[in-house]
């Protein structure tokens, strides 16, 4: 009975061991089930095992796609990290443990948003009262835009809710946004635009899951009630003054601008000030004030008529109501009265800026001297003469130019016949340049004009240019290009209203028409002397350059003369010559080839075997001639009846079988078209014995030989010919001269 008891109690020890160690290796994932997270941002999956040292870790997607992030081992542990999180980590992930014959597994699932900033809003321009506006409400950079829903409120007001349920053709960022058109009341001033936009993603909660902007509304109302006060009145007496108030109503409150409408129909800007002071006034100040009040949705004007009645005493200022001076140089102006024992006087500026002048008062005129004239100069003055309890003034306007030197004419190169080229007339240190118009004629014919209409942003000298590129000619030669600049400053006559520069026209040419004339030939007898003249048209006139062509195509320069003379020619100067055409604007080539000849010389007439043979025997004439090309060889046989031209081969005729007619004197005649050069011998042919008729072996032995030997001296005798002439020797060579 103990043994029984001791063995169950083994064994269920054993069974206890063994559900110890299968219930001791478990494997959690972190976190549980599910995470979502942003894209951009970090996020990293932990699989953690216990009761088993050490694990083995694995991780895949459910469907095995790229893990898109790293794994790190250490322990018991391992993690998945993604970093940063895209469209490629929304996945199920599946985390695998073994520990020995043992395998858990555990999956997480990761969903992905992108959800980065606030909403904006846009408007389609200002919020002008009683008029349409549109308003858009964006989202950027949303996913997954199917579960956006944004809503924009004006104040606690719902005016449109738009849900974004279209199907997602792919994974991507997308822009959404919400429009709402609606006209601005006085009720909306003061209240707030609201954007506020929410992404559900199923039922878990994360930051940011609503974003809202807010946007305060600003109506703006159009200038209206444009009212003109005028104090004391409208009508006032020379040297009076006046104040003349402006007021406009509007959101937000309209700025004020005075002006004054021109005789010419022009206005002229008066104040930027509701209030507009004039004293001192004149004559020529009446007219029509206007006064505009502006804001940045519309404008009001509101027109007054000044009326100023002149005074009894008159007053003038010279030089006239306007001078045109240069900057730098010095004005005089004189205000002078006429029916006043008494005056007395002051200058001022329109502006009341600083005079920037001397004054010097003499009984009834009074001076402003302005030296040097600089831009601080240019104003409209004011001279103003009091007489007992009476004023009057004159204004005089001082106008500056600056137009100190002609135009400069500059060429962007070379004038080259048929080349483009640009011509640039340059006006430097002008004012005012909006006046300036600058015209370019080439003889009496404009060909370019400019005008500087652009608006000055600050007064200051300017250097201004006219551009352009034609394509001279021959005939542009000795023409004149001219840079006439005008500069008109109103409509006074002032000196010098115009500048000019004039330029010559110079237009080269390319050498062309390269011509050699060689005399008296190109083909010349050695010894003699030859001229090669070379001839080129270009302008200016090309300078002539003479080389010879080496053999391997570099060329010897040998004279810069048009003509080349050679002396005493020899074979060697047989060659090419080059003559080149060279200025400034091109170069032009020609060519000729010099061929030097020379006559035939050291011929050679010889007989074979000998110039006396016996009756019978077979003999070979030949002719030969030293180095000289192009040679003919005539053989022929004299007579006193007439020379016989025999027909030879190669300079050799052969005799086979000679007889006793065959002897006598035979000449060799070499010959080109330089000259000729003769040779002759006397070739003797002894005849046999009559009554004998022999045959011996010798006779035999030799005639047999001489069948062979006399063709084989006629093939030598045809290539040592043929060597001479090449003054060398090769049968290879041979074959392909000629005689």
């Amino acid at each position: 009975m103990p043994r029984k008891m001791v063995v169950i109690f083994g064994a269920s020890n054993v069974l206890w061991m063994v559900f110890t160690v299968s219930q001791a290796f478990k494997m959690e994932i972190f976190p549980e089930h599910r995470v979502i997270a942003q894209i951009g941002d970090v996020i990293s999956l932990t699989c953690r095992t216990t009761g088993c040292e050490p694990p083995s870790f694995s991780w895949r997607t459910q469907i095995d796609s790229p893990l898109n992030g790293k794994v790190k081992n250490e322990g018991n542990n391992s993690t998945l990290t993604m970093d940063p999180v895209s469209f490629n980590n929304e996945h199920a992930y599946v985390c695998t443990a073994t520990c020995g014959s043992k395998k858990l597994e555990k999956g997480i699932q990761v969903e992905i948003y992108s959800f980065p900033k606030d909403p904006e809003i846009h408007l389609s321009g200002p919020l002008e009262l009683g008029k349409p506006v549109t308003v858009t409400c964006m989202v950027p950079d949303v996913y997954p835009f199917d579960r956006l829903e944004v809503n924009l409120m004006k104040d606690n007001k719902l005016l449109k809710n738009k849900e974004f349920l279209e199907p997602m053709e792919r994974k991507s960022l997308e822009t959404k946004s919400l429009a709402v058109t609606f006209i601005p009341t006085n009720e909306d001033i003061g209240k707030a635009l609201v954007c506020q936009a929410k992404l559900n993603i199923d039922e878990f909660d994360f930051e940011p899951k609503e974003r809202e902007t807010t946007k305060k509304l600003q109506v703006y109302i159009s200038p209206k009630n444009t009212v003109i006060s005028v104090s004391p009145s409208t009508k006032l007496q020379e040297g009076g003054s006046v104040t003349m108030t402006c007021s406009s109503e509007g959101l937000p409150a309209p700025q004020i601008f005075w002006s004054k409408k021109l005789d010419n129909g022009n206005v002229q800007l008066l104040s930027g000030n509701a209030t507009l002071t004039l004293i001192a006034m004149r004559i020529e100040d009446s007219g029509i004030y206007v006064c505009e009040g502006v804001n940045q949705v519309g404008k009001d004007g509101k027109e007054v008529e000044l009326i100023v009645q002149e005074k009894p005493f008159i007053v003038e200022i010279s030089p006239g109501p306007q001078v045109i001076a240069q900057i730098g140089d010095s004005v005089v102006l004189t205000c002078g009265v006429t029916g006043c024992e008494s005056p007395s006087f002051s200058w001022r500026t329109q502006i009341d800026s600083p005079l920037s002048g001397q004054v010097k008062t003499e009984g009834s005129k009074s001076m402003l001297t302005l030296s040097p004239v600089s831009f601080e100069n240019e104003h409209s003055y004011l001279c103003t003469v009091t007489c007992g309890r009476k004023k009057l003034e004159k204004r005089i306007s001082v106008d500056l130019y600056s137009f100190p030197r002609d135009p400069e004419i500059e060429m962007s190169g070379l004038l080259v016949s048929g080349n483009p080229v640009t011509v640039s007339c340059e006006v430097p240190n002008v004012y005012p340049s909006d006046r300036l118009e600058i015209e370019l004629f080439k003889g009496e014919s404009v060909i370019e004009s400019k005008t500087f209409l652009e608006d000055m942003d600050r007064k200051s000298l300017e250097t201004k240019s006219l551009d352009m590129t034609f394509i001279p000619t021959t005939e542009d030669t000795g023409k004149v290009l001219v840079c006439l600049a005008q500069l008109r400053v109103g409509e006074m006559e002032f000196e010098p209203k115009q500048r000019q520069s004039t330029q010559m026209l110079h237009v080269n040419v390319a050498p062309r028409d390269t011509t050699i004339l060689v005399s008296p030939s190109s083909i010349l007898e050695e010894g003699s002397s030859v001229n090669m003249t070379c001839s080129s048209n270009g302008l200016p006139a090309p300078k002539i350059l003479w080389s010879r062509q080496l053999n391997n195509g570099d060329l010897q320069p040998l004279s810069e003369n048009s003509t080349l003379t050679l002396t005493s020619t020899k074979m060697d100067d047989s060659g090419i010559y080059v003559c080149e055409g060279i200025n400034q604007a091109g170069i032009s080539r020609k060519e000729v080839e010099l061929i030097i000849q020379v006559a035939p010389k050291d011929i050679q007439l010889i007989a074979f075997p000998s110039e006396s043979v016996k009756e019978g025997d077979t003999v070979i004439i030949s002719c030969t001639c030293g180095n000289v090309p192009k040679t003919w060889i005539i053989l022929k046989k004299k007579a006193e009846t007439g020379d016989t031209v025999l027909k030879s081969r190669d300079g050799a005729y052969t005799i086979h079988k000679v007889q006793l007619e065959d002897a006598g004197v035979y000449e060799c005649e070499s010959k080109n078209e330089v000259g000729l050069q003769l040779r002759s011998l006397t070739l003797d042919v002894k005849g046999r014995e009559n009554n004998k008729d022999y045959f011996s072996p010798e006779l035999l032995v030799l005639y047999c030989a001489s069948s062979l030997i006399i063709p084989a001296i006629g093939m030598i005798i045809y290539f040592a010919r043929r060597a001479n002439m090449k003054g060398s020797y090769s049968l290879v060579e041979a074959q392909k001269s000629k005689v």
